[in-house]
């Protein structure tokens, strides 16, 4: 076995410091399905008018304290929809989360509503980030996939206003067909503009996004590996690309050994493409954003507009309803939630995967694609155990694990 040369207070993968079986590390709540958007990819589908069975002010004053008995450090409450700004009471709601000790995060839409007062006022309410979506470098690409012409600019001018009231911004973009060559402006941009990380999205064919063309597995490997080398400059990572743990922790392996990985991980024209696309950016290390050993249904746990508890917002399969049953008892007890969080129980490739404690795949994918929620991620095109440096990949996550428990 070769010897990996440690590096010192590097993780591949960051663990929550307490068991994810017993609490989540995210609780996303969908406060509303109204939006004035006609986003291409979105999974809620969402519509002009808000539903009235959402849940009431009060209600979600009792999702808030059931976040808060997880315990401390609590999990990040992400505000999602939607457009949350569509309910009234949202500063009233991110103010109580902001009370019990909650840190809470902003997923708003670009829609006229979304202004640096807004933003000021929630700022102070409590929202710590927000997050924000940009699929083009230019007007036409992201505008194409909102469905609305002006989109793009109140975007920008958005990102500039939650920069100067203070709130750290994360910028959102999903890898599809329509924009994979604006992929390295998006990216340039991120690093000229600022931004707290770039979270690339591979889309997971559900709503509206059933009708977008996605991007081969091939082509996903090859955005993944772009994705990686883009965290020297820059914090960046993956939403539902489970399967990019898998590659930090090759690429770990392979820049430790001094080993180039085009060949090792038969990186295509597009690898490089995008590369010689992005141009020379200055390489800090210290910036990498390593992915959060989370997935759907472990650490990680969404609730509807109308209190449905489903292990992602993009696995449409509710294990309870907050109006029946409590939160906690959902994530620690429901069938459904228990599965999820047990590797040895995925098929096909995943369930032969040596990278499948780490990894796991995209559960909400395998569903969406294969009507099982156990099967493999079909967008990963990674063979089990074809990595050729198989020792050095168990040692890199032995001396992992051994410098969490220590």
């Amino acid at each position: 076995m070769t010897a990996l040369s440690p590096t010192a207070h590097f993780h591949t993968i960051r663990h929550p410091k307490f068991s994810l079986s017993d609490r989540p590390f995210i609780v996303i709540w969908e406060v509303t399905r109204a939006c004035d958007l006609a986003c291409a990819h979105c999974r809620a589908e969402a519509i002009p008018s808000r539903n009235p069975a959402e849940l009431t002010t009060a209600e979600g004053r009792s999702l808030i304290d059931q976040v808060a008995a997880f315990g401390r450090p609590s999990p990040i409450l992400i505000l999602t929809g939607g457009d949350p700004l569509q309910r009234p009471d949202l500063r009233e709601l991110v103010a109580y989360a902001s009370s019990r000790h909650i840190p809470v995060a902003l997923s708003p839409s670009a829609t006229p509503r979304l202004t640096s007062e807004r933003l000021r006022e929630l700022h102070a309410a409590g929202v710590k980030a927000i997050s924000l979506s940009v699929d083009g470098a230019s007007a036409p690409v992201h505008d194409a996939f909102r469905g609305i012409a002006g989109v793009y600019e109140r975007t920008l001018r958005a990102w500039d206003a939650a920069l100067e009231c203070g709130l750290k911004v994360q910028v959102n973009t999903t890898a599809a067909r329509l924009n994979l060559w604006d992929l390295p402006a998006i990216a340039r941009m991120v690093l000229e503009r600022g931004a707290l990380t770039w979270s690339v999205f591979f889309l997971v064919p559900v709503g509206r996004g059933t009708a977008l063309a996605q991007l081969s597995a091939e082509e996903c490997e090859n955005v993944m590996n772009f994705v990686y080398d883009v965290g020297r400059a820059m914090p960046a990572k993956t939403t539902e690309g489970h399967h990019y743990k898998r590659v930090v922790v090759q690429r770990t392996v392979l820049q430790r050994l001094g080993v180039a990985p085009e060949g090792v991980l038969k990186l295509g024209r597009l690898y490089g493409e995008l590369n010689a696309r992005l141009g020379r950016v200055p390489a800090r290390d210290t910036t990498r954003r390593t992915p959060m050993d989370v997935n759907a249904g472990r650490g990680f746990v969404f609730v509807s507009h109308t209190g449905d508890v489903h292990p992602s917002g993009f696995l449409p399969i509710p294990a309870g309803n907050l109006r029946t049953i409590g939160l906690g008892e959902i994530y620690r007890s429901s069938r459904l939630f228990n599965q999820l969080r047990d590797p040895a129980l995925l098929r096909g490739r995943c369930g032969r995967c040596e990278f499948a404690p780490v990894c796991g795949g995209s559960r909400s994918r395998a569903y969406a694609m294969t009507g099982d929620v156990l099967e493999e991620d079909p967008l990963c095109a990674y063979a089990p155990l074809s990595f050729p440096f198989q020792n050095e990949v168990a040692q890199l996550l032995r001396d992992e694990a051994s410098a969490y428990a220590g």
